[in-house]
């Protein structure tokens, strides 16, 4: 990291998710496959909409994922989170994914989107998101 950073350089959100991308995880180029990618993202939004849901939640869509840069092994995938818009039974999601190298320990932004959820009950149908306390 450059000793001056811009707001482009740094995570928007609350760091929801970190893990090391293990070889298991490559495609067959040898980056981290995408999907493991999403997957984290997914797992991330569904951990905050469900906080501010409090209590179950469906991903409904994915809008927007741009992939910016590869995931390497040994890489610290960190997955930040902001909640961006609360509906009546639905939350829109921002989430970027940023790489922290595994040899230079550099941070890079390596994905982003927007993840929309609905709240559900206890039968899978839309329940009201209950208001913030």
């Amino acid at each position: 990291m450059s000793t001056v950073e811009t707001a482009q350089d740094q995570p928007h959100g609350e760091l929801t998710v970190r893990l090391v991308a293990m070889p298991s995880d490559t495609n067959a180029n040898g980056d981290i496959f995408g999907g493991w990618v999403l997957s984290q993202m997914d797992l991330a939004c569904g951990i905050a909409a469900s906080e501010r849901a409090k209590g179950r939640v469906a991903t409904i869509a994915v809008d927007a994922m741009t992939f910016i840069r590869p995931v390497k092994v040994g890489d610290v995938l960190c997955v930040y989170t902001s909640l961006d818009h609360v509906g009546r039974t639905s939350m829109k999601i921002h989430v970027e994914a940023w790489a922290r190298r595994f040899h230079t320990h550099e941070r890079e932004k390596v994905t982003d989107a927007h993840f929309t959820f609905v709240a559900i009950d206890e039968s899978g149908r839309p329940r009201p998101v209950p208001p913030e306390s």
